[in-house]
Formats: C-alpha cells, structure tokens, sequence
C-alpha cells in the first residue's frame, strides 16, 4: 500500500551496495544531496559527502545517498555521480517535495532537500534518514514555513538532525512540529537543539538515551499505530559548538544582508548559512561538518537497532 505522500513509482537504485541492503533487511540510512550542492563549496562538500559515507559504513549500515540525476531518481550514488554532484554544486537544482515531479518530467537534475529526501527515502524502503538540520518557521515571517515540516507529518521515517538550522524561528519551529504531530525526540538531551550551538533552551517533552529504545519507540508508531514522522534531536558535539553571543550577533547580520538584497525563498537558506560561514570565518562550516558526521553516526546506530527487530 502506498504511503501517504509518498509516490507511488519505486525509485531507481544505482547502487548495488543499497540494493541488495534494501533486498535482504540491512540497516540503511538515507542522506540528502542538497548538502552536496548548496550547503558547502568545493571540494569541501564532496570530502563531506564521502565522509558521511564513510561514518555510516563504519558504524554498520549502508549509505544511500539521494538526488534526481538526469530525471531519474537515483538512491545510492556511484562515486562518479557523487563527484558530479559536488561539482556542479548549483547547477543542480534544489528541490523539494513538491518539485519533484516537475524535475522528474523534465529529466533534470536536483539535489533534494529534507523533504524531499524523506519523500523518496521512504517510497524505497528506508526508514532512517541523518540530515544536518531541518527546515522550519522563518524568522520574521510566520507564513514562511518549510515544507519539511508537512512532509515528516505524513511519512515513517526517522530524521536525525542537530534540531532545526539556527537561522529559523526555533520556537515557532518546535510549535509547528507538534502542531503537526511529529514524534520529537531528544537524544541524550532535554532541550530542542538550535545546530551550531547544543541547546536552544526549549525543552523536549520526550527524551531517549538508548538508540534500542529509540528503535521501539518508531516500530511502535508506524507498525501499531500507523503514525509518520520521528525528529531526533541529536545535539551537535560540545567541542564542536559555536558561542551563542557571537553565533546570534552573526545571524542577525545575515537576516539584515538578505533583506537588504531581497533574498527569499528557497534561495535564503544558503544565502544566510554561507553568510555565517564568512562571518565566523569557517567555523560554521566546520561545525556544520562536526554535527552532520554526528548524524550520521546516531542515524546508522539506529537503522542497526531497527533491523535486529
């Protein structure tokens, strides 16, 4: 039976690896490629891509990078098309759940954002995705809301992410998810984490300390109660974080440079996260690496956990 908001058209996998992963029950974890192509410049973002990669493997699981290539959808990237990717970086387009059908008729290329990553994640079977940070409720603009949020209303997945990127209105963010009915979830944390820093000071009503607990938690929504998404709050490492004076100085900045060229829309996102790596001159970046290689690893623990059973 079709999930709700998810196609019914089974997605191409490239990759044998996840092939045969999704064929005999292994742990995979899905990874977005909007990361690839609009969140880091190159060659930065494809050693990032790699890694994520790599931290997934190590930790018992199979990667399946996602993106459209070509009008296909591809689940599982070569490395050829990894690099292509990276390369390109813009010259793939960003989509998300709602354009992708748009890039499907076309036979174009997009990196998929969470949503539509969630999307296609779960139409090929995967049910654990290690993302950096969730869209959400934009600052200044309440109406102005991510569609990932909807999407993780509607489908069975599990998101790892430091929280929801810095950028956005986190409480409106949070409230927004409840509102919506996802499962939010701190993992070994009380508080709703805000990416570049631990803790944004709302605190979670649900906390996890075990990823085998975790892992019943999400086989008990979707297998007996037939609920969508699960947002794991995995805070990115304390080493890693950024000071929160500076980081909201920082941010405030951004919001002022994007209003006063009147950037909006799908391209505020990187516009403001490549303004706070310039202003924090890299350590955004490298933070931003830290937390999603962090993702990543919590991402494949719990895949391992859900395909034990």
């Amino acid at each position: 039976m079709p999930v709700l908001g998810c196609p019914t058209v089974q997605p191409t996998v490239t990759s044998p690896e996840v092939a045969a992963a999704l064929a005999s029950g292994a742990p995979v974890v899905a990874l977005e490629s909007t990361i690839v192509a609009h969140g880091l410049p190159y060659p930065d973002n494809l050693a990032v891509a790699r890694e994520l990669e790599a931290i997934v493997r190590a930790a018992g699981a199979v990667p399946a990078t996602i993106a459209i290539v070509r009008g296909q959808v591809r689940v599982g990237l070569d490395d050829a098309t990894l690099a292509e990717l990276a390369e390109r970086g813009p010259g793939f387009a960003k989509a998300g759940a709602t354009d992708l059908a748009v890039h499907l008729a076309r036979g174009s290329d997009a990196a998929t954002t969470v949503g539509a990553t969630a999307v296609l994640a779960v139409a090929a079977g995967i049910r654990v995705f290690a993302t950096g940070g969730i869209g959400g409720v934009h600052r200044g603009d309440a109406a102005d809301v991510s569609n990932d949020l909807t999407v993780l209303a509607k489908v069975p997945l599990a998101v790892v992410s430091a929280g929801a990127k810095a950028i956005l209105d986190l409480p409106r963010t949070l409230e927004a998810l409840e509102t919506l009915g996802v499962l939010v979830i701190g993992h070994r944390c009380d508080h709703f984490p805000a990416f570049y820093t631990r803790s944004s000071g709302l605190r979670l009503e649900h906390r996890v300390d075990d990823v085998g607990e975790l892992a019943r938690i999400c086989r008990t929504r979707w297998q007996r109660l037939g609920q969508g998404g699960v947002l794991v709050c995995n805070p990115i490492p304390e080493a890693d974080a950024l000071p929160d004076g500076e980081l909201d100085a920082a941010i405030a900045d951004a919001l002022d440079q994007a209003g006063a060229a009147n950037v909006t829309g799908k391209r505020l996102t990187p516009f403001l996260l490549a303004h706070l790596a310039r202003s924090t001159s890299g350590r955004a970046v490298r933070a931003n690496r830290a937390l999603a290689g962090h993702n990543a690893r919590v991402a494949a623990e719990l895949a391992v956990a859900l395909a034990a059973g």
